[in-house]
């Protein structure tokens, strides 16, 4: 784990001097400092700031920081003898865990005391009769509502980044079970594909557990604006 963020602040680090070196000079990044900077700008632009609604750009590095650590450490596990961190229902949860306490935080702070409302159900446009059994009914529900979330984020990375590796290990097993060479060339154009597929979600489920983690921080700050 400590290896993997490593490598991705070594990178990051290393394109954010680049580009800085670039902009000295008054020109524009090139290669991979400048492939980082436009997946920057995009996820800050087009998935971050519009979710999570006025203000947000306090949440950006976080939410940065999550995109890059989960892309590496998927695309890391899909290097040969490499393993995917998020692959281990362990680091899907911490994840999963931090970013509850920075949504709760999030609704703390815009709220303030208005933020007891996202526990306790209290409808207000009705009549006290109403309002105390639907209260008693509903804050359970909104209650749970609130741990489904990061439950939710911890098992849809886990089981997407876990799903591609039983599906390959299953298509190189078939070279074990007709123990014949004839039949090695399928498995492992299967395996390729599906490898070349895995590329692709690792991009996918960084950029999922981020817009979904914009979209939990923007709901719980809407009551206040």
């Amino acid at each position: 784990m400590l290896r993997r963020v490593l490598i991705a602040s070594v990178v990051l680090i290393g394109a954010a001097r680049s580009q800085l070196r670039h902009t000295k000079q008054g020109k524009a990044p090139k290669g991979l400092a400048n492939g980082i900077e436009a997946t920057v700008l995009y996820v800050r632009n087009e998935v971050i700031l519009p979710n999570v609604g006025p203000h947000g750009e306090r949440f950006v590095p976080y939410l940065l920081s999550v995109f890059f650590f989960i892309l590496f450490a998927n695309l890391l596990g899909l290097v040969p003898y490499g393993s995917t961190a998020t692959g281990n229902i362990s680091v899907t949860a911490t994840l999963a865990i931090v970013t509850f306490f920075v949504i709760e935080a999030a609704g703390i702070k815009a709220q303030g005391l208005a933020y007891v409302h996202t526990i306790v159900f209290w409808p207000h446009d009705m009549s006290l009769a109403m309002k105390l059994p639907i209260t008693v009914i509903l804050t359970p529900i909104e209650i749970i509502g609130k741990f489904t979330k990061p439950f939710a984020l911890a098992i849809r990375l886990f089981a997407n980044m876990i799903s591609g590796h039983v599906v390959l290990l299953a298509l190189v097993s078939l070279i074990f079970t007709f123990a014949t060479w004839i039949l090695v060339p399928v498995p492992i154009a299967m395996a390729l594909g599906i490898s070349l597929l895995e590329l692709f979600v690792a991009f996918l489920q960084a950029f999922i557990f981020t817009l979904l983690s914009s979209v939990f921080i923007g709901l719980i700050r809407e009551g206040a604006h």
